[in-house]
């Protein structure tokens, strides 16, 4: 496996999808056992299922968060999180809502898709919210339901987000995509702007990916395996 020494580069993107928390036990939402094989997103993760009978909606969210905390951080999120300390420019921008790059310990972490851990009122903006159950399902201040922070299916994502991604995107000159198919946009986008700005390109996934072609390095491993043994001689 090629090895490099991230204290030669200035700044590494980690890029992560499904993939990454898979590895931890977290169920993902496409393919083989995948949550929409079993529940139908249309009546639990869109703004008309909301709207339409917002407890069911809440009370789906919560189920899928007791599940995400019976599942623990694994070698490839510590890590991530050990470099982050180490070398003063790591930055994460993820796709999963699970907040298990955070609670394996790093904090330069970008979810575009949102977060399973805040919730929002639409007049009062958004508020941390962690735990198996919800703290409230109410807003205190106008009576209004919170609704999860979570990108649904037919949302648009957050520009801000998006572009303070592509930003640390931009800047990267080591770019590691790590457990994501690359079908999914705007985020499919994001390895070929990491290529166009110059970065060495990594992907580490057990199976090939519509974006393979375009990595400079691809790793068939999960990314507990990977990362350890790509960043061996940083130790």
């Amino acid at each position: 496996m090629k090895v490099i020494n991230p204290f030669d580069y200035k700044h590494i993107v980690f890029f992560t999808g499904a993939g990454m928390s898979a590895e931890s036990g977290v169920p993902t939402y496409r393919g083989r056992g995948g949550i929409w094989n079993e529940y139908h997103w249309e009546e639990y993760a869109c703004q008309e299922a909301f709207e339409k009978d917002a407890i069911k909606v809440l009370q789906f969210h919560e189920l899928r968060r007791k599940t995400v905390l019976k599942c623990h951080p694994h070698a490839g999120h510590f890590s991530m999180a050990d470099l982050e300390k180490r070398h003063p420019h790591v930055t994460t921008v993820t796709q999963n809502i699970d907040g298990m790059h955070q609670r394996g310990g790093s904090k330069a972490v970008i979810e575009i898709h949102g977060s399973l851990w805040r919730v929002r009122c639409v007049m009062h903006g958004v508020r941390d919210d962690f735990g198996e159950s919800y703290k409230s399902y109410i807003c205190s201040k106008c009576g209004s339901f919170l609704r999860p922070d979570i990108i649904w299916f037919g949302d648009t994502l957050d520009q801000e987000v998006v572009q303070k991604a592509i930003l640390a995107i931009r800047k990267a000159d080591v770019f590691i995509s790590i457990g994501t198919s690359g079908v999914v946009w705007p985020a499919a986008g994001f390895p070929q702007i990491a290529k166009d700005a110059g970065a060495l390109c990594i992907e580490i996934n057990p199976e090939p990916s519509e974006l393979s072609g375009i990595y400079d390095i691809t790793i068939r491993s999960t990314a507990s395996v990977a990362l350890e043994k790509l960043f061996h001689e940083s130790r």
